[in-house]
């Protein structure tokens, strides 16, 4: 039928890969490595369907992994650096550092890269008080003490989801400017540059340059979203307000590239996500069959 390659090996690019592969293609996923990703970055998950006792995005992720490795989906660990069409022109290619992977098909389902900065403690407190999500995970923090760090539009609506949930909801802008006619009444700015993020097994609180300390229990990074957008739109994709574009089905305005998950944009949870790769990885199969 053919072979198609899939960008990414979280909810949106397994579920793709998985129904890509029972309609009978060749299917291929280029990952950077488990836990690598938004899912492998959550402490834990415990609203998803059929999970009877919470569990670690991590784990969630390893075995999505496994039931798709077990039907004969191959799996490649190698970070992505280029976009590109087949020699023939007839299929893409996918260029790492140190090799190429080619298909008639692409899903891309690498999901939205998470801005963030060099912070002492930010990364070793990861899924222990950092989150990336305010509408995953603001339930964990109900009568807690939170801030959001970051000062456009997207740091304002995280502040905002997590109002109804935490006691205190904060909102560090390093010192720039934000969008002062729109910020949530109840969420306090703080306009000093973090220095430190401390806590010993989880977070407990933030260290300003100028010395001062704020305690706290978790701390959301809001700095803006960025995912594949920027190598897919090298091959003509068009991008809606940052995120790739799609139609009902998940194909882009590219003939044989199609994309699901959080690089789409819209809401960020693992349910959206399975049901669009599942979308895109019929509609890829649908594509391959008519080239025939």
């Amino acid at each position: 039928m053919g072979k198609v390659l899939v960008l990414g090996a979280g909810p949106a690019g397994i579920s793709a890969a998985l129904y890509a592969r029972r309609g009978g293609a060749e299917v291929t996923v280029l990952h950077k490595g488990l836990g690598t990703g938004a899912l492998g970055r959550a402490e834990k998950i415990e609203n998803y369907y059929g999970l009877a006792e919470p569990v670690t995005g991590t784990e969630l992720e390893r075995r999505g992994i496994a039931g798709a490795a077990a039907l004969g989906i191959e799996f490649v660990e190698d970070e992505l650096v280029e976009l590109g069409y087949r020699s023939d022109f007839k299929g893409y290619q996918a260029r790492s550092a140190g090799a190429e992977y080619e298909a008639d098909a692409l899903i891309i389902a690498a999901g939205a890269s998470r801005k963030t900065l060099a912070l002492p403690g930010l990364k070793e407190l990861e899924g222990h008080g950092v989150s990336y999500c305010a509408t995953c995970d603001a339930f964990f923090y109900r009568g807690k003490t939170v801030a959001v760090l970051g000062a456009g539009a997207y740091a304002l609506h995280e502040a905002e989801a997590l109002l109804p949930h935490a006691a205190r909801v904060y909102l560090f802008t390093q010192g720039a400017e934000t969008l002062a006619d729109k910020i949530p009444a109840g969420v306090e700015v703080c306009q000093g540059k973090l220095a430190a993020l401390q806590g010993e097994n989880r977070v407990e609180k933030a260290v300003f340059e100028d010395g001062s300390e704020l305690p706290l229990d978790g701390l959301f990074i809001a700095l803006g979203t960025a995912g594949s957008t920027e190598l897919a739109r090298k091959l003509g994709v068009m991008l809606e307000n940052g995120n790739i574009k799609t139609d009902e089905h998940m194909a882009t305005n590219v003939p044989g590239i199609f994309a699901a998950g959080d690089c789409t944009g819209g809401l960020l949870q693992i349910a959206k996500a399975v049901y669009q790769g599942a979308e895109a990885g019929l509609a890829a199969v649908k594509y391959l069959r008519a080239k025939k």
